[in-house]
């Protein structure tokens, strides 16, 4: 089954960096979009940024444009997220998740579009 366990998540202060990785396991990884999502409580969960199965195409909501950045390595199954110039409103739990569709060119924004989920690592900024 397909698994995914992220981590990297911690306390910095505004202003600061952290880069969050997700390690994906149980199929192919390299067929398949990535997202990072995020999560504050008594709030939705929302998209932050996607990229495509081969790395060429990413994605990201307006809130983190310009200070996010999604990469991913095939060849490590891994998916990150770097995450600069952080700020207090950045704070949330953050999930990466992978879609179910074989190399795709679409985009994918909505949960909905993400069938597999990990459990989330909490990142906390501080000002």
């Amino acid at each position: 089954q397909v698994q995914l366990v992220e981590s990297g998540g911690g306390l910095v202060q505004a202003g600061g960096s952290l880069k969050l990785s997700c390690a994906a396991s149980g199929r192919t990884f390299s067929n398949y979009a990535m997202g990072w999502f995020r999560q504050t409580p008594g709030k939705e969960r929302e998209f932050v940024a996607t990229i495509n199965w081969s790395g060429s195409s990413t994605a990201y909501a307006d809130s983190v444009k310009g200070r996010f950045t999604i990469s991913r390595d095939n060849a490590k199954n891994t998916v990150y997220l770097q995450m600069n110039s952080l700020k207090p409103e950045d704070t949330a739990v953050y999930y990466c998740a992978t879609n179910s569709a074989v190399r795709t060119i679409r985009t994918y924004y909505s949960t909905s579009d993400y069938p597999y989920w990990g459990r989330g690592t909490q990142v906390t900024v501080s000002s």
